[in-house]
């Protein structure tokens, strides 16, 4: 139902919305989305969220699957410890890590870069994904490790064609999971852009500062267009989902 209301207030005009409650809008309008795209800032942040979004799918996947197969089938000296480790650091907030990461990357001319928000997020994307993918390359028979390699993969080829395949649902997973904390995260994206690498939510949120209140009807319009990326992640990937999330129970 606050879906619902939230996209029928995204079609109805400011006056309708602060003077009746209908289900439906009664006049209708786009105007709440033709403000968006009419104002480059806010279509532009759409699109810097998306792009730091899969920077960081991308660099979060290309750590954690090889950090999470060393975990399955080495043994080393605090090998527990570390893993517990990178379960126990996603759970520290973003706030105690924005001033530090924000003295590094002035430091090192990136701040305000898509790369910046990526990487990051990586601090809180990379410990999940090693901890979820862990599990379901645990879940591979140690013995496609040997036919591999007696059939002259090197380590690269085995996990292009053998591993990853394998391990399609649980990439799946871990994708999805890894997007939804970058798409919603705002501390830290907000902290560390300040014009070209503008995040969407972002805008929002400095748009009530300066204002202090936005029609609600672009706020929702605004709001609905944070949702697709959303849901359709989930229609592309719902397949590798359901088998990544039962597979995951059976572990």
């Amino acid at each position: 139902m606050p879906i619902y209301f939230l996209v029928c207030y995204s079609f109805k005009t400011e006056f309708e919305i602060k003077n009746s409650i209908t289900p439906i809008p009664m006049l209708g309008t786009l105007s709440n989305y033709k403000a968006i795209f009419n104002d480059p800032q806010s279509y532009m942040a759409f699109v810097n969220t998306i792009l730091y979004v899969l920077l960081n799918n991308v660099i979060s996947l290309a750590v954690a699957v090889p950090a999470a197969y060393a975990f399955s089938r080495y043994s080393f000296l605090g090998d527990k410890h570390l893993f517990f480790w990178f379960l126990a650091s996603r759970l520290t907030p973003p706030a105690t890590v924005a001033i530090p990461l924000f003295q590094l990357y002035l430091t090192l001319g990136i701040v305000d870069t898509h790369i910046a928000v990526a990487l990051a997020h990586c601090l809180f994307t990379v410990p999940i994904a090693v901890w979820i993918l862990e599990g379901f390359i645990s879940a591979v028979p140690r013995e496609l490790d040997e036919i591999a390699q007696l059939d002259g993969y090197s380590l690269p080829q085995f996990f292009i064609k053998i591993l990853i395949p394998a391990i399609a649902p649980g990439i799946g997973v871990t994708a999805f999971f890894c997007f939804i904390f970058s798409w919603v995260e705002i501390l830290l994206a907000n902290w560390l852009t300040t014009v070209d690498a503008v995040p969407f939510g972002s805008i929002i949120l400095r748009a009530g500062i300066a204002l202090g209140l936005n029609p609600l009807g672009w706020i929702s319009a605004m709001a609905v267009l944070a949702i697709i990326p959303g849901v359709l992640l989930v229609l592309l990937v719902r397949k590798h989902l359901s088998k990544g999330f039962a597979l995951g129970q059976i572990i």
